[in-house]
């Protein structure tokens, strides 16, 4: 048998419809997107001779096979023929099904399979076979008698599953990317260019030709695309809605999706044209079991990991060891969407489908069971992580909380909606534990809301409603909200000194004392503190002990007492180190670090709060960014190097603002940051300073990270030097083609920068479109290319040439 490859010059696209392509559907839309998916298609055709396009019901599978079809067509002299298998419900038809596409005619009783692979033996062609998913077993058994008889012909079939033929290749069709969720605010133009938001609009202005992305529209459409999953039959089936919605009624309508995407084209099968129908076509091929499992795993929110699904959908009809093969099978059904993350393997099931289990969940009068294992799961989780709090786990703990935060949303909103007086009880517990996760994930503001929601539910003065009090306080303090903090911690201090709690009082005194320092007093301050210090230690509470030792170093630095400051510093970094904890040496190597520069010593300043930065920054904590950023810029003016002084001053202020917070909270500091800002902007002159600081506001999270650290940061140009011409690329795809130049996978993007690996996808499909390439490895020569560029304008900035 003979494996010939196809040649990637007999792979280019037929500028006409071939007379030898057989019933593929005509495109009477618009293609959009996809390149990526095309791209490996293409590439997985000239090393197998059958390829399986996998997704979930309405990704776009027919779509994108029928265009790798007509890209591909004069590969195969001999034809290409298209079988549409949705309404073939015997499987014993299968055969003469293909048959009548191929244009055979019934000879003498002789078998429907002896005659087809008689006339393909010797053709070079090419077969698609589409909607194989509940005739999976006769499709691979036709398929391995077709391609055993026929050496030179190919197969790509489409399916919601593997068809597990020997020599498969399988590709998983993925939703439309949407846009970056999190990120700096895109243009409308840029927005538009995202390939869901592509699909809503063409599709939009079908029905109204003047439709257009607008600022007034924007966010509206957005939410409506990401509510879709982007799945792009949902998409479609929304925008026809057009015709009698606005674009803001129609997101309002969404929760009852099911019944209002209906009326799509009548020339698609009845399961197409409506998501209901569509979404139990995936349901009915599923086993009983299977069924069961995808009805539970939807009190997930966000995702989930295979320990998780253990816990909550284990019981009741599901043995804890067939978890695993469900989970499993589910994935091979593209009901569940497996994920790589820095912790392990994790499930995401698209809100389509998760609202489609919900709704199964309900039915059978299993979604308050569900939910209460669901939120006993996650309590449990936090209790976990608070335990882990100061151990070398430290960090694997918190990133885990943050995967897992729209499920402890979950559990917490389950908790306060029985309205039952136990239930605000463990929500209330709950939301105190994860009082760390709610300052290093950025979700203060929510922290605060569980808390202050707990604390109305729970009036018991014990000491339950004295821990939730000092955490609450210290969440405020965060904010700024002193006026509100005090009064907390004054309550707090009153059931401990009735109850006997020393860790309460140790807590409320701690945080009493920040108070007062962010108020300016700091005398008063380092009393609390010492007390806190010793209170601490009675009890043998670490945490508590480093946290006061690092305000400590604060406080007497700022007494100019650099003997006390320096040992409570050094001794929180002993404490930290000896437990192999991170997060709370970041803060004290900061606190030491702002003593280090008063004493002179710029070079070792500067490298301990670096050292800082980097542990923040890998924890997404903001505040600690904020607060190592701006004593960089610090040292960089008392240096003289105003021009960066000035980006990071420009880069917090972006920083700040995203977290709802601002430097002046901690009061203490001010008088630092008004000294530098004051001598930077005398140095340069208020244009220049202006212009740098633009400069640095522009700049992404990650960017400002890496220049504050000194590391390469693309797109950023010096105040009235010659540059090359600015790149098309946004910030975070200039980023990952960097990436791409240094020959990493997709996979390894992802992982690199804690995304999702079809939006590291996404994103380089945009860069191929917006550089107009086609391969990685033009990206590659680009970002050569550009290095060059932006190195040959810096030596002239230098002064030098380019060689120097």
């Amino acid at each position: 048998m003979r494996h010939e490859k196809i040649g990637m010059g007999a792979m280019a696209v037929s500028t006409t419809r071939s007379r030898r392509t057989h019933g593929l559907p005509a495109e009477v839309t618009s293609f959009v997107g996809r390149r990526r998916e095309l791209a490996e298609t293409r590439s997985l055709l000239s090393k197998s001779r059958l390829v399986t396009l996998t997704g979930v019901g309405g990704v776009g599978k027919t779509r994108l096979a029928c265009r790798i079809a007509a890209e591909v067509g004069r590969a195969f002299p001999d034809g290409v023929w298209f079988a549409d298998l949705s309404c073939l419900g015997d499987p014993e038809l299968l055969p003469l099904a293909v048959e009548d596409v191929l244009g055979l005619h019934e000879e003498g009783g002789r078998p429907c399979l002896d005659r087809l692979t008689e006339h393909l033996s010797g053709k070079k062609a090419l077969l698609i076979l589409d909607n194989c998913e509940h005739l999976a077993h006769d499709c691979a058994v036709l398929i391995e008698e077709l391609l055993a008889c026929a050496p030179e012909l190919r197969v790509i079939a489409t399916s919601r599953r593997p068809l597990h033929v020997g020599g498969e290749r399988t590709l998983a069709v993925l939703p439309l990317p949407l846009p970056e969720e999190g990120g700096r605010p895109m243009s409308v133009d840029s927005l538009a260019q995202v390939d869901s938001v592509r699909l809503f609009v063409d599709r939009a202005e079908a029905v109204l030709p003047e439709f257009a992305v607008t600022d007034a529209n924007r966010d509206a459409v957005e939410q409506i695309c990401r509510r879709l999953d982007g799945i792009p039959l949902a998409i479609e089936l929304a925008a026809v809605r057009l015709r009698a919605l606005s674009v803001r009624q129609l997101l309002d309508r969404l929760d009852d999706r099911f019944r209002l995407l209906v009326s799509g084209s009548r020339a698609v099968p009845p399961r197409h044209q409506t998501l209901r129908a569509l979404v139990e076509w995936s349901y009915d091929l599923c086993t009983e079991p299977e069924q069961l499992m995808w009805a539970r795993v939807s009190v997930f929110c966000g995702g989930l990991d295979l320990e998780a699904a253990e816990a909550v959908c284990s019981g009741d009809g599901i043995a804890r060891e067939d978890v695993v093969d469900l989970v499993s099978g589910l994935v091979e059904n593209s009901v569940l969407l497996r994920e790589e993350a820095p912790s392990g393997v994790r499930y995401r099931l698209l809100e389509t489908i998760r609202q489609y289990g919900r709704d199964r969940l309900a039915e059978a009068g299993a979604e308050d069971a569900l939910r209460r294992r669901h939120s006993a799961y996650y309590r449990e989780l936090a209790g976990r992580a608070l335990a882990h709090l100061f151990t070398a786990d430290q960090v694997e703990w918190l990133a885990w909380l943050r995967l897992d935060h729209a499920n402890l949303r979950g559990a917490l909103a389950y908790c306060f909606e029985q309205g039952g007086h136990e239930e605000a009880r463990e929500g209330l517990e709950m939301a105190a534990d994860l009082v760390f996760h709610w300052k290093t994930s950025r979700q203060v503001r929510e922290g605060r809301h569980w808390l202050d929601r707990g604390l109305l539910a729970v009036a018991e003065q014990d000491e339950l409603r004295a821990r939730a009090l000092w955490a609450n306080a210290w969440l405020a303090l965060m904010q700024g909200g002193d006026a509100v903090a005090v009064p907390m911690l004054e309550e707090s201090r009153r059931i401990g000194e009735r109850l006997g709690l020393d860790r309460v009082l140790a807590y409320a005194t701690l945080f009493s004392g920040m108070a007062s320092l962010y108020q300016g007093h700091t005398g008063p301050a380092i009393k609390m503190f010492q007390e806190a210090l010793a209170s601490h230690r009675a009890v043998h509470d670490e945490v508590g002990e480093v946290v006061a030792l690092t305000r400590l170093c604060l406080a007497y630095s700022l007494e100019g007492d650099s003997a006390r400051a320096v040992s409570c510093g050094q001794e929180a970094l002993e404490i930290c180190e000896a437990r192999g904890e991170l997060w709370h040496k970041a803060y004290a190597l900061t606190a030491l670090g702002i003593e280090v520069w008063r004493q002179g010593d710029g070079a070792r300043a500067s490298a301990m709060v670096k050292q800082g930065l980097r542990v923040n920054g890998s924890l997404d904590d903001w505040i600690g960014v904020g607060i190592c950023l701006e004593v960089l810029a610090w040292l960089a003016s008392g240096e003289g190097d105003h021009e960066r002084a000035a980006r990071l001053f420009g880069a917090l202020d972006g920083i700040w603002q995203g977290v709802g917070h601002q430097l002046s909270v901690f009061g203490y500091l001010m008088r630092y940051h008004d000294e530098s800002m004051t001598r930077t902007r005398d140095a340069l002159g208020e244009p220049a300073y202006r212009a740098s600081a633009a400069q640095g506001a522009r700049l992404s999270l990650d960017e400002a990270l890496a220049y504050a650290m000194e590391e390469p940061a693309p797109g950023l140009e010096s105040v009235g030097a010659p540059e090359p011409a600015p790149s098309p690329l946004t910030r975070r795809e200039t980023e990952i083609s960097q990436l791409v130049a240094e020959g990493l996978s997709n996979k390894e993007i992802a992982a690199r920068l804690v995304i999702a690996q079809r939006t590291a996808e996404g994103h380089i499909e945009h860069i191929l479109g917006k550089l107009g390439f086609h391969s990685r490895a033009q990206i590659a020569v680009w970002v050569a290319e550009q290095r060059r560029a932006w190195d040959g304008a810096a030596s002239r900035r230098r002064g030098a040439s380019p060689e120097s």
